[in-house]
């Protein structure tokens, strides 16, 4: 893949650089939050990453400006970003492991079988809307519980368990979605 200056300095690919650089600034500070102010610039950082995923795509698919670089950058972004603030919340909530597990076994799975298929000359096309509706729901409860963390224990369990059902509901929803990919494969074959 070649890369132009112009594709790499896009507007969809920048804001893609620019959520991979909240990374660390975001786990700094929520390893030194001593107050609820620190809690809150934490959770604008959240908010802030949450946008610039949202705009990352529709900037590119509203002024054409998809590129080949943005289909990798974009979901690396994304990826980190949920596995950083999922790490984060491991060390305050003790039932957080149960969504780290669900997400690192979700993202696995997406990614071992998107690089069989892209070894066999297949890819799926982006992220599916049931993906899209999973992510905004992650950031909307994650940034929740990060910027208050002295919630209600109940409603902490039902953001969680919220979160982890939309995480389940679109690991199982890509199943279909890649069985689908491999047996195109394999028509083609015949």
């Amino acid at each position: 893949m070649k890369l132009t200056t112009r594709e790499v300095l896009s507007i969809p690919n920048i804001l893609s650089y620019i959520r991979i650089l909240l990374i660390p600034v975001f786990v700094y500070l929520f390893i030194h939050a001593t107050d609820t102010s620190d809690y809150y610039l934490i959770g604008i950082i959240i908010l802030l990453s949450g946008v610039t995923d949202a705009l990352d795509g529709w900037i590119a698919r509203t002024f054409n400006q998809i590129t080949e670089l943005g289909k990798i950058v974009d979901p690396i972004a994304d990826k980190l970003t949920q596995t950083a603030i999922v790490a984060c919340l491991l060390f305050r909530y003790p039932y957080m492991w149960i969504l780290f597990i669900l997400f690192v076994l979700k993202e696995l799975f997406m990614g071992i079988n998107g690089l069989i298929l892209l070894k066999r000359g297949k890819k799926l096309d982006g992220a599916k809307w049931f993906g899209k509706v999973s992510t905004a729901v992650f950031y909307l409860a994650m940034g929740i519980l990060i910027t208050f963390p002295s919630l209600d224990t109940y409603f902490i369990a039902f953001l969680m368990i919220v979160t982890g059902i939309f995480l389940s509901i679109s690991f199982l929803m890509y199943i279909p979605e890649f069985l689908r990919l491999y047996e195109k494969r394999e028509d083609a074959v015949r």
